[in-house]
C-alpha cells in the first residue's frame, strides 16, 4: 500500500471548502476531481459516496470525516483532503461540526488497500496536535506539508508474505 503523502496531491486539497452542508461537500470535492481529469463522472461519484453515508456517517468524530467509497471506473486510488474553518454538520458520531475532510476513493477490485488507507488516514487523524494544526495554517502546501510529517512517523506497511 502506498502511504498517504504518495496518493495526496496538493491540487485535489481545498484549503478552505465553500460547502455549508454534507451533501455540498460530497459535491464540491467531486467538482474538484472531476476539474482535475481524476474522474470522469462527477454524478457517480456523488451517488457511490450517497449509498456509502446511508449506511451510517463517515464523520468519525474530534471534527474528522473520511468520506470514502469504491469505484469501478478508478484506474487508481485518490486520496483528497478538505478544511471547513467554520465547520460542517456531517452527522458525525459526536454529534460536533466537521473541519477536516479526507476523501479517499480507491478501484473496486482492491478492498484489502482501501481498508488498510482507511485505517492510515484514521491514524493520522487521531493525533489532536495535527488535526489543530490542520486547523490553523493556511494553503494547500503547508496543509499536505502536515499531513505529509505525520504520515512519516509510521513506518510504509509490509506486503503480506506468502510461505
Amino acid at each position: 500500500m502506498a502511504m498517504i503523502r504518495d496518493l495526496l496531491q496538493d491540487d485535489v486539497i481545498i484549503a478552505e471548502l465553500e460547502a455549508t452542508g454534507k451533501e455540498e461537500v460530497l459535491h464540491e470535492f467531486s467538482r474538484l476531481l472531476k476539474a482535475k481529469g481524476r474522474i470522469e463522472d462527477e454524478e457517480e461519484l456523488v451517488r457511490v459516496l450517497r449509498e456509502r453515508e446511508s449506511l451510517g456517517s463517515t464523520g468519525i468524530g474530534d471534527g474528522v470525516a473520511i468520506p470514502h467509497a469504491k469505484l469501478r471506473s478508478l484506474p487508481e486510488m485518490i486520496v483528497a483532503f478538505g478544511r471547513s474553518s467554520r465547520g460542517v454538520n456531517f452527522l458525525s458520531l459526536d454529534a460536533k461540526p466537521v473541519h477536516l475532510f479526507f476523501l479517499l476513493l480507491s478501484p473496486d477490485d482492491k478492498p484489502g488497500e482501501h481498508l488498510k488507507a482507511l485505517a492510515r488516514i484514521s491514524r493520522l487523524l487521531k493525533n489532536p496536535v495535527l488535526r489543530e494544526d490542520l486547523k490553523r495554517v493556511s494553503g494547500s502546501e503547508e496543509l499536505r506539508r502536515l499531513i505529509c510529517e505525520e504520515d512519516k512517523k509510521y513506518p510504509q506497511p509490509q506486503a503480506a508474505r506468502h510461505t
